[in-house]
């Protein structure tokens, strides 16, 4: 527990006792007053009732604001920490959980753990201060009356306790409910014009409603086990204030002490009422927490020498604030862009998988010289996006050699290998905020100057001339959409506006008819500079511009040859290949026996060499 939360619940139970002195002092004051004493041995009673009036609102506002700042700090800190943790684990596990699943961890559950702080150290600390404070001073004038607040202390603790039991049981299945809901809910949502095509929209009501009817019975449950707890505060604070008043009629103090010690336990009604929801909140932060551990402890898709192991128990000492002052320097550099000159690329023997058990490439080789264009062709499941994807760090290879100027790509820091990598894939995500955000994704520091210079020369030019607010017009969802072409060349301009040395294609004109994927493919290929291009496809556009084209002829192993059976493998597009007489395309085939290693083929265009 941090030093700024003790002090929090410091101060808050200052503020519930003061709460507590406030009541017990009206209630002796009246009951005085009503005596009609003299005006002068009252004034002790008034001051103290005014300072107590004054001190529990002052005390309040004080602890909350101390306690919401070491919140949202904690939770920008844990955030931070989050993500460089999910970064070894991105593209190739996080996918397997689902957008919800993983949205859901990021944001709730990880404002769940981080806030149960507040919600529920600074409650149990104030409400025992408090608590306390009013067994001291019933002990002090009866202590009869001190023994039954401290019974109502004890109550207040097996009810917290109680709650916390009851939540937790309620908590899984409810977590479980609303996680299908979400699951089906995404689902439904994103495929919503598939499922009215088919005629299945009726069905898909069904399911996000069977889903919902779940989530509703786990929440009738939880709250049939909130309502015993929390009707329990209340009666034992009754029985406590109806006992503490037998105790000072049988004691013998006058009216006003009686008074005070009858109010005393009715005041820690207010301190014992944030107890239930303590628990609860315990309990939702310890559910979370178990879907976070879930969540981190995925074995990585790529090894990261800047932080290593990133597991889900040494996230918080080993990401985020404890960098040494050198791996500062170097995401610093990474994140000016510093140093992207043009690298050169060699990957000799490429193994692959994506799930560690069945090989998705196998003995591929790809080389790729500054400024070159490099295409990789085959049919579906060759390992295309495999390859691709051990280019960009984004899947680390099980077998081979992957050089990055000379330097083991391996050994190097993920963020120094991915920032050389601008990627434009077949299905470019617009977020819905306006063109200027989603082009300061790629350069956050770019000027209006450089946003409408890449727009140009993306091919967009006469669509922003269009736009009817520029680069304020909001896209994506319930604004301007975007036909396929204009995705893929927003795409496109925020891969040239990054200023990466090497773009890499997956299928970047998959969706398109042939027109609008030769015009795509052109306008990438004028305004890449000297860039390097590695571009993955099924489709001849553009591939006439490549220097060398990669033939990977077969698909990686079938589960007939077993996980470890070879697959594909890839050959090197080489500059200086020789040509046939005359410039024909010259091309080396290589086979053998079909159910061990499949036909390549390299092609180099000589006119590009």
């Amino acid at each position: 527990m941090s030093p700024r939360i003790l002090a929090a619940g410091g101060l808050g139970g200052v503020a519930l006792a003061s709460g507590v002195a406030l009541t017990a002092t009206s209630g002796w004051l009246v009951v005085r007053a009503a005596e009609r004493p003299v005006i002068l041995t009252l004034l002790t009673a008034i001051v103290a009732v005014r300072t107590f009036g004054m001190a529990r609102p002052v005390f309040r506002y004080w602890e909350r604001l101390r306690s919401h700042d070491a919140a949202l700090d904690d939770l920008a800190t844990a955030r931070t920490r989050l993500y460089a943790a999910l970064l070894p684990l991105t593209p190739a596990r996080l996918p397997r959980r689902g957008r919800a699943a993983v949205l859901a961890g990021v944001v709730d559950d990880l404002s769940e753990r981080v806030e149960a702080q507040v919600r529920v150290s600074v409650p149990l600390l104030t409400s025992a201060l408090a608590g306390l404070a009013t067994v001291g001073l019933c002990t002090w004038v009866e202590p009869a009356a001190g023994a039954v607040v401290a019974a109502l202390l004890l109550v207040a603790a097996f009810t917290t306790l109680l709650a916390g039991r009851l939540e937790a049981r309620s908590m899984d299945d409810l977590g479980t409910a609303r996680g299908e809901l979400a699951r089906v809910t995404e689902l439904v949502a994103s495929q919503a014009l598939e499922l009215q095509a088919v005629g299945a929209g009726a069905a898909a009501r069904g399911w996000v409603a069977d889903a919902q009817r779940q989530v509703a019975h786990a929440g009738r449950r939880q709250s049939r086990g909130r309502a015993i707890a929390t009707g329990m505060l209340p009666l034992s604070t009754a029985i406590a204030t109806v006992a503490c008043a037998v105790v000072a009629g049988r004691s013998g103090h006058g009216g006003p002490v009686s008074a005070l010690l009858v109010l005393a336990p009715y005041a820690l009604a207010e301190v014992f009422g944030a107890l239930p929801e303590a628990a609860r909140a315990h309990a939702r932060a310890a559910a979370a927490g178990r879907r976070l551990d879930a969540l981190l402890d995925e074995r990585p898709a790529v090894s990261d020498p800047l932080h290593e192991p990133l597991l889900a128990k040494e996230t918080e000492r080993r990401t985020g604030c404890n960098l040494s002052v050198s791996q500062q320097r170097l995401l610093a550099k990474v994140a000016a862009g510093g140093g992207r000159r043009v690298p050169h690329l060699r990957l000799r023997g490429i193994g692959a998988s994506w799930d560690g058990r069945r090989a998705a490439l196998a003995g591929a080789d790809l080389e790729v010289a500054p400024g070159q264009v490099v295409a990789v062709t085959g049919p579906s499941g060759s390992g295309k996006s495999t390859l691709l994807a051990v280019v960009a760090r984004q899947l680390d290879p099980t077998a081979g050699r992957y050089l990055v100027d000379g330097r083991d790509a391996l050994r190097l820091s993920l963020a120094e290998v991915r920032q050389l990598f601008a990627i434009v894939d077949d299905d470019p995500h617009v977020f819905a905020t306006t063109l200027r955000a989603n082009l300061h994704l790629a350069r956050p520091a770019a000027d209006d100057p450089d946003l409408t210079g890449a727009l140009a020369a993306a091919g967009l030019g006469d669509w922003f001339a269009s736009l009817p607010d520029g680069l304020d017009t909001r896209l994506g969802a319930g604004s301007r959409g975007l036909s396929g072409g204009e995705r893929a060349r927003l795409s496109i301009a925020r891969a040239l506006l990054s200023g990466r040395p090497v773009l890499l294609l997956d299928e970047p004109v998959a969706h398109l008819d042939h027109p609008t994927a030769v015009a795509v493919m052109r306008d990438l290929l004028a305004a890449r500079a000297d860039r390097s291009v590695v571009v993955v496809s099924h489709r001849p556009e553009g591939l006439a511009d490549a220097h060398g084209i990669i033939d990977l002829a077969a698909a990686a192993p079938s589960p007939a040859n077993g996980p470890s059976a070879p697959a594909t493998p890839g050959a090197v597009a080489t500059p200086g290949a020789a040509a046939t007489p005359g410039g024909a395309i010259a091309t080396t085939s290589t086979s053998t026996t079909p159910t061990t290693t499949p036909t390549t083929t390299t092609t180099t265009n000589p006119a590009r060499r």
